[in-house]
């Protein structure tokens, strides 16, 4: 099942007041992003944000999965939790860099 693009607008709003946010739909799903800083992959409308020691506090307690076939674990992060979802993206949002352009292929 693929996310809709209704749980993907749900996402970008619990972020609004962290950033410029913004969403790309990469492979049938999407990633979004604060800055564009890549911070939450959502498959199967489940957000998921990468397993880092920077946010491990915050999200002892979540479930964690897998967001596709071949992805490393990720923690699945409670969107409604609003205090939660800012903290833990405030944080992303500092330590992951911007992705650089790849060059394309002729």
């Amino acid at each position: 099942m693929a996310s809709n693009i209704e749980f993907i607008n749900f996402v970008c709003e619990r972020l609004n007041g962290l950033g410029e946010v913004t969403y790309k739909k990469m492979f049938g799903e999407y990633m979004v992003y604060v800055n564009s800083k890549p911070v939450i992959t959502v498959c199967d409308n489940i957000a998921y944000v990468k397993i880092l020691k920077e946010i491990e506090e915050l999200m002892v307690n979540s479930e964690k999965g897998y967001p596709y076939n071949g992805a490393k674990e990720h923690y699945i992060l409670d969107i409604e939790n609003e205090e939660l979802t800012k903290k833990v993206i405030s944080i992303l949002e500092q330590i992951t860099p911007i992705p650089k352009k790849r060059k394309k292929a002729n």
